[in-house]
Formats: structure tokens, sequence, C-alpha cells
């Protein structure tokens, strides 16, 4: 017989630049960056917007994802965390999703979760280390390029939560 969990309640807030900089980068075209213009003015270049780490003897790989999407209320009952490198994901369906993050280290408790609602032209690239919860699309099934790590070496950590973290369906 298990034990049941305890709850707590986890508040959704914007994707920002600055209040998601302890955990990654926000990848967006934004005046924000530096972008200029390339192809005799044809197109504008949104500059080097993701510090991409593939770690020790690791090489950056590309993929999608195909995310399925996720009802509110939903429960984030486990993280997990990338030890050796950095992991981007980039919208490609153009529907907003949730980001749950939590501090690299120790394992994190829900009360440390964080949960940023970001919009379908907004990518993050998770630090390395640094916990979050799997894909959480929304409103549909969404695709992500996917830019990470492959190499040797164990490059994915899982926990279960001691307390279960709820997003209701208050999004901002």
């Amino acid at each position: 017989m298990t034990t049941p969990l305890s709850i707590q309640s986890l508040r959704v807030e914007p994707l920002s630049r600055e209040a998601f900089a302890p955990f990654g980068e926000v990848i967006e075209a934004c005046d924000a960056v530096k972008h200029f213009t390339i192809n005799a003015g044809n197109t504008e270049r949104y500059h080097d917007l993701a510090n991409i780490e593939p770690g020790a003897d690791g090489r950056v790989i590309v993929s999608i994802f195909r995310g399925q999407p996720r009802a509110l209320p939903f429960r984030v009952e486990m993280m997990e965390r990338h030890p050796l490198a950095s992991q981007a994901f980039i919208p490609m369906s153009g529907k907003p999703y949730l980001v749950v993050v939590a501090p690299a280290g120790e394992a994190p408790t829900a009360a440390q979760l964080r949960v940023f609602v970001a919009r379908g032209d907004q990518g993050v690239n998770y630090a390395t280390g640094v916990w979050h919860h799997p894909l959480l699309a929304l409103g549909g099934v969404c695709d992500f390029l996917v830019v990470d790590r492959a190499g040797p070496g164990h490059n994915c950590d899982e926990i279960t939560l001691d307390t279960v973290g709820l997003i209701d369906c208050a999004l901002p």
C-alpha cells in the first residue's frame, strides 16, 4: 500500500528572459537580442540565442519531439535533468506550452518548482543540470525542434517528487 502524496499548488507565470535566466535562456526573436540584416536586406538574423553545451566528448544533435497535449489541471509528479549538457526546445507548431523548472543541484521539492507559460514563438534552453519536467504541450499535438547532446555517459536523471505539484487552470 502506498502513502498518498501531499499536493503543492503551483503558480504559472509568463515566460520572460529575466525570470527564466537562472535556468537557461529564452530563445526568441525580439529587440532585446543581437540582430542584424543579412541576405541583401531580405532577412533579419537573430544571432547566437542560446549557449548550446554538448559537454565533454559530446556532440550537438537536432531532433523533433512530437508532444501530445496535456490537460489542466496537471499533476507534476516527476522531474528530470541532463547533468552533462544543455537541452533546447524550439516550438514548431505555434501553440503555447508549459515549462516547469527547478534549480540545478539536489533533487527539488515541489515548493522549488517554477512554472512558465511560453508563447508559441518562444523556445527555451535548459542549462546543464537544471531540473525540468518533460514536454508539456497544450491545446493540441505540438512539434518541437530539440537541440541536445549525443555521446558517452549517463545524461538523464529522473526523480519522483515527494509532494505533487498541481498546475490548475489559471494561466496568465
